[in-house]
């Protein structure tokens, strides 16, 4: 019988590279017949200063995410993919895709889009991707290309 995946969890953060991971886990969920787990994780350190935690920046960017979460589940849902959930959590992201939530929602393959740092920037802060693979106690994808298995190139316009 052919390996099917019951729950996939594919973590978005906004970046063209979460997109792409997030294409490829609708047509995945789709084929599988799987329940599809949205989840964003808010990185809280982010928005803590020295003397307090900055609620504002926090409920806009819990907001942002809300909205961004309901826009990717329409598209799974006009996609096929019935069985939609979208998480919001609070944290650091890396023990969080990579652990809580795979153990919360009894996830069997997480999808995550490359990481977009350089080898320096590796070097000092890791990927979360990078974290997760190593880390996670369920199959993991690491998405590099798109729909139609192509790299994408890059905005040269952008600095």
């Amino acid at each position: 019988m052919l390996q099917q995946y019951q729950r996939i969890m594919v973590a978005v953060d906004g970046s063209s590279e979460s997109e792409l991971a997030f294409k490829k886990a609708v047509n995945v969920a789709q084929r599988n017949d799987s329940e599809l787990v949205l989840a964003h994780v808010i990185d809280t350190r982010a928005f803590q200063t020295v003397s307090s935690f900055d609620g504002m920046l926090a409920e806009q960017a819990t907001e942002m995410a809300k909205q961004t979460l309901k826009d990717y589940e329409d598209y799974a849902r006009k996609h096929q993919v019935t069985a939609v959930k979208t998480v919001i959590e609070y944290g650091s992201p890396k023990p969080i895709i990579a652990k809580q939530l795979p153990e919360d929602h009894d996830i069997d393959l997480i999808m995550i889009g490359a990481t977009g740092l350089n080898a320096v920037e590796r070097i000092f802060i890791g990927s979360v991707s990078e974290y997760v693979i190593r880390h996670a106690g369920c199959d993991v994808l690491v998405v590099r290309t798109d729909l139609e298995n192509k790299i994408p190139e890059k905005d040269h316009t952008k600095a």
